[in-house]
């Protein structure tokens, strides 16, 4: 079978066999011959050495070259399927996964956007992978498929999902106090109605703020909907009393607009108590600015 054909699964999977298979039985062999010596030659059956050999040559060859061989076999096999993973079959789909502290945004070539991964079954996926700040790791278990993000390096990954259905995409590097929120979601669907989601143009323009969320990060560390994260939920924020750490001290503050605008544009200005200042400081145009401070007033 030619590489272009193989999927992730099938270049994986026949691999982990073959080293667990070997290594089975290389431990029921050597626990074998463990067992008949210490019968064989306990004490009480021989009670004084009777070989006077004190060596073998062609048993150490053997014990040489055998697993040398081994080793070898299991290097080459695992080295071609290696080769596969990085050798990125024609006409797949481009897309490419973008990582920040502590979320994940995917790109597709036509400029829509997503938080999660969409995805045609039966079809090959490349994902570009980039990242906004430190090292993750994008990992799906499902495609066996794992692979540093790296600041300033290109790097890809590719796939084929063989049936609908969602599956998770983790990141595999701890990245910060926000790293086991860092999960997202692979979304398989028929090549019909993928082709529909991909052609629509409204890319979350029934609700820009949400998309302005989803675009910037704050997902990654903030909810809608009460649920506390790495930061503090964004639902019920607006004109409450919230204690913060303005220069070392505790202080409390209104969360209203310039509460809200200060927090967006410097976020190492007032750190809410107890929560981590981990917030990454953007250069955000003050119009989005502007769109998602009205947004957060109303998730009461």
């Amino acid at each position: 079978m030619e590489n272009q054909l193989l999927t992730t699964t099938q270049a994986v999977d026949p691999v982990f066999i073959f080293i667990l298979g070997c290594c089975f039985l290389l431990l029921l062999g050597i626990t074998a011959a463990m067992i008949y010596f210490v019968i064989r030659y306990h004490r009480s059956r021989a009670p004084q050495p009777t070989s006077q050999r004190d060596g073998s040559l062609w048993l150490e060859v053997v014990w040489t070259a055998l697993p040398t061989l081994l080793v070898i076999g299991m290097f080459y096999y695992g080295w071609s399927r290696y080769l596969v993973l990085r050798e990125v079959p024609t006409g797949a789909l481009k897309a490419t996964a973008v990582a920040r502290m502590w979320s994940w945004e995917f790109q597709y070539e036509n400029g829509k956007t997503s938080d999660v991964l969409y995805i045609p079954v039966g079809k090959p996926v490349e994902v570009d992978l980039q990242s906004k700040d430190v090292i993750h790791g994008f990992f799906m278990p499902a495609f066996r498929i794992k692979r540093d993000v790296v600041p300033g390096m290109k790097n890809h990954v590719w796939f084929v999902a063989d049936k609908a259905g969602s599956y998770d995409i983790f990141c595999s590097q701890y990245c910060g106090t926000g790293h086991s929120a860092m999960i997202a979601k692979a979304q398989a669907l028929p090549p019909e109605q993928f082709a529909k989601w991909l052609s629509e143009t409204t890319n979350g323009a029934e609700n820009p703020a949400h998309e302005l969320l989803e675009k910037y990060g704050c997902l990654g560390c903030h909810t809608e909907d009460g649920t506390k994260k790495v930061g503090p939920t964004f639902k019920g924020l607006y004109g409450s009393k919230v204690k913060v750490t303005v220069g070392g001290k505790e202080a409390e503050v209104v969360a209203d607009d310039a509460y809200l605008h200060e927090s967006i544009v410097a976020p190492a200005a007032k750190i809410v108590v107890g929560y981590p200042p981990v917030m990454p400081a953007q250069t955000i145009p003050e119009a989005e600015v502007k769109v998602i401070v009205d947004y957060l007033k109303n998730l009461k």
